[in-house]
């Protein structure tokens, strides 16, 4: 790209109510773009074929412990980044296959689909309370009742966490999390932070005590096991800081998930029909919502050699922004990006990441946006939704959704939502 992108303009608040358009401009001028020479970063990399190749490339790296130190950030005097440095998110490839390998081993497909009529309970009890909240013709706030609960339950069923616990974890989710925006952070927001992280690690470390006492056939024993089975392979830190990304990233970005679907369902009368009347259909519409709206919009790369990237120098040691999120519109991979359907062919979006960071919650994810959507539509076939604030692009999603519950029916008259097992 010819005229350096400014980084001021993506983190500038137009942008980070629409994206879309600024995506637009970029895609015009290429599949990435240098930023000025005053801005941290050295590119962005928008395209999806060089998106997908950064993510792939192990020349392009996470910013694990070893880059930070390069970089002369203190990174160690706070505790939330000693959690993200302990964790799969900035772990060095090969301490990030040995730490994957032991989670995956605990997050079976098999565990994932007998976690499916838990998450139909759950659903249908909030959808209950829903109800209630929004009988009087008044919006409720779809984010607070709905949508940011019944991830942090579906996770904490997942864990093993008490259903009186769950409530405690959103507000620690949501000041932990402020820290993954892409942009500096004021000294509030990261103090903020490592209380959060404190207390998230003091909750989880007495749950692990209490599962290595006594074992229960949830993912915290079952890890537990294969950690007994292989001494040596985690660290006390590895596991608590894994505990902790995996609870977070499988709370909010599961959240945007639902509320950006329910806001591109409310907009589209004809679409939110169709899935009413065949909801076996979720699948695919769950996979369009996340290439048109994804949860999660943007990662960091830092170039490991002398390298390019569509022809740009990425030199030694500098980072690129990799814009998932624009790559999901890149109209050189997806015929009328701008458009939502759901019908669309070939729809291997980015929203999950690609390569060795592909999102190791991908298949929990899409079983809860597959089971939830049809249900909610079943009990409110007419409900519409006023969007609320955004928030930035790393968590791209409502802070606040009111929604009137518009042509709902009783729950004694709910016809339950038939679904598949996840294959």
């Amino acid at each position: 790209m010819g005229v350096p992108v400014s980084l001021d303009e993506l983190l500038g608040d137009e942008v980070r109510r629409d994206p879309h358009p600024f995506y637009a401009r970029l895609h015009e001028a290429g599949e990435a773009a240098r930023l000025r020479p005053t801005d941290p970063h050295a590119l962005v990399v928008h395209g999806y074929d060089a998106v997908n190749r950064v993510l792939r490339d192990p020349v392009f790296r996470v910013l694990g412990a070893d880059y930070l130190d390069r970089a002369g950030v203190r990174w160690r005097q706070h505790q939330v980044t000693r959690i993200l440095q302990s964790s799969m998110l900035n772990a060095a490839e090969r301490d990030h296959l040995r730490v994957r390998h032991l989670f995956s081993q605990a997050l079976t497909p098999r565990r994932v689909a007998a976690l499916e009529p838990a998450i139909g309970r759950i659903a249908d009890d909030l959808l209950d309370r829903l109800a209630e909240a929004g009988a009087d013709g008044r919006p409720v706030d779809f984010m607070a009742r709905f949508a940011l609960r019944l991830p942090s339950d579906v996770i904490g069923e997942l864990l093993g966490v008490p259903e009186g616990d769950r409530e405690w974890f959103p507000p620690r989710v949501r000041a932990f999390d402020a820290v993954l925006e892409i942009g500096r952070r004021s000294m509030r927001e990261v103090r903020a932070a490592n209380v959060a992280a404190a207390e998230l690690t003091a909750y989880f470390t007495g749950l692990v005590a209490a599962r290595r006492a006594t074992p229960r056939d949830d993912f915290v024993s079952a890890l537990l096991r294969g950690v007994e089975a292989e001494p040596g392979r985690l660290t006390a830190d590895e596991l608590l800081a894994n505990l902790i990304i995996m609870y977070n990233a499988g709370f909010r970005t599961t959240a945007n998930l639902l509320g950006n679907g329910l806001v591109l369902l409310a907009e589209r009368p004809g679409a939110r029909a169709e899935l009413r009347a065949d909801p076996s259909l979720a699948a695919s519409y769950v996979e369009e919502i996340l290439r048109y709206e994804p949860p999660v919009h943007f990662a960091v790369r830092y170039a490991a050699v002398d390298t390019e990237v569509a022809g740009l120098p990425v030199p030694a040691g500098r980072t690129v922004v990799v814009l998932t999120g624009a790559a999901n519109r890149d109209p050189r991979r997806f015929p009328d990006p701008d458009r939502f359907d759901p019908s669309r062919a070939d729809n291997r979006h980015l929203a999950f990441s690609a390569g060795p960071h592909y999102c190791f919650g991908a298949t929990l994810a899409r079983a809860e946006g597959r089971l939830v959507l049809p249900r909610l539509l079943d009990r409110f076939p007419a409900l519409t939704a006023e969007p609320g604030p955004r928030r930035a692009l790393m968590l791209r999603g409502y802070d606040r959704l009111p929604v009137r519950l518009t042509g709902a029916h009783p729950s004694a008259d709910r016809v339950p939502c038939q679904t598949n097992l996840i294959e």
